[in-house]
């Protein structure tokens, strides 16, 4: 190979022509839905401290955390809203049936991390629904946590009280 590039010329042609190998292969294949034996797709989902797995699957639209219903488990509308938004952005409310266990952080980050992993989950399902999940951000891990208490320090950065004397 090296023998036959002599000029800058012949290493454009062969750097080019790569290039266009590489981006053929790119193009031809499409992102293929993953799915178990049961028909289902997995995923996991992360907020804060709370880890969940999820397991998409079609349906009615039920969904269950820690076998529970989702009303029994997330009592509040506002949490139950959150675990919803991946339907509603996708278009396909009512079409999956949801099963997640979930565990860690506090019934908040439990609902960012079921939705994360709904997302992650519907994306792996149907591809075709992953331009809708991306660009309202429900694909992307929201990784704020709480910082750490440092020693000399009330809270992570609050100092003790001053007492002048």
């Amino acid at each position: 190979m090296a023998d036959e590039i002599k000029t800058l010329d012949d290493l454009k042609s062969v750097v080019s022509g790569s290039e266009a190998v590489a981006t053929e292969t790119e193009t031809a294949a499409p992102r293929e839905p993953v799915r178990d034996a049961q028909g289902r797709a997995y995923a996991t989902g992360k907020r804060k401290d709370a880890v969940a797995r999820v397991w998409v699957k079609p349906g009615t639209g039920k969904v269950e955390v820690n076998g529970k219903e989702m009303n029994a488990y997330f009592a509040r509308p506002v949490l139950q809203l959150i675990v919803n938004q991946p339907f509603e952005v996708a278009n396909v409310e009512g079409q999956f049936d949801v099963y997640a266990t979930v565990a860690g952080g506090g019934l908040s980050g439990q609902a960012g991390a079921v939705k994360h992993g709904i997302s992650k989950a519907l994306q792996l399902y149907d591809p075709s629904l992953r331009s809708a999940l991306k660009a309202a951000g429900f694909l992307t891990r929201d990784s704020r946590v709480v910082e750490r208490k440092k020693y000399g320090k009330a809270k992570a950065r609050r100092s003790f009280q001053f007492s002048k004397r």
